[in-house]
């Protein structure tokens, strides 16, 4: 009877406590979408000069092209949309390399400008942790940060 009694209150108890994450969100980054002018363009870019994957657009509309940003994590290039956009450096988002020397080569190689957090082009900043970084820009002005791996 003891047994009983001890199992009905831990599930009830138990209950309770799911029930309060109820309230709370589990929210995960899913995608980022940019608007872009020339998706075929961004695509190039992105497949190019980052090296990253093209995957199926799974909405079908055209104008609209993915990318894989790993980690099933994904960018939808939207040149749907005809308003320019206009940002800073502190709009941005940011990749980390395993081989930031060798990525700071390709883009030269590439002749892809890269800027410090400063606005120095060619320059390469470094935080206080050690960590490298630059800022890079895509056909649509779109600022993106690179990182070596801490």
């Amino acid at each position: 009877m003891k047994k009983i009694t001890f199992l009905l209150l831990s599930l009830a108890f138990t209950g309770c406590i799911w029930a309060q994450d109820n309230n709370t969100f589990a929210l995960k980054m899913d995608h980022i979408a940019l608007s872009v002018k020339d998706v075929n363009n961004s695509v190039a870019f992105y497949t190019t000069v980052l090296k990253l994957q093209e995957i199926t657009n799974k909405t079908k509309k055209e104008g609209i092209r993915w990318i894989s940003l790993g980690d099933g994590k994904e960018m939808h290039l939207i040149s749907t949309m005809k308003e320019p956009v206009i940002t800073n450096r502190a709009v941005h988002f940011a990749f980390m390399s395993a081989n930031f020397d060798a990525l700071v080569k390709a883009l030269e190689a590439q002749n892809i400008m890269y800027w410090d957090w400063a606005g120095t082009k060619h320059n390469i900043s470094v935080r206080a942790d050690g960590v490298k970084q630059i800022y890079i820009q895509d056909p649509d002005g779109y600022w993106i940060e690179i990182n070596s791996v801490k």
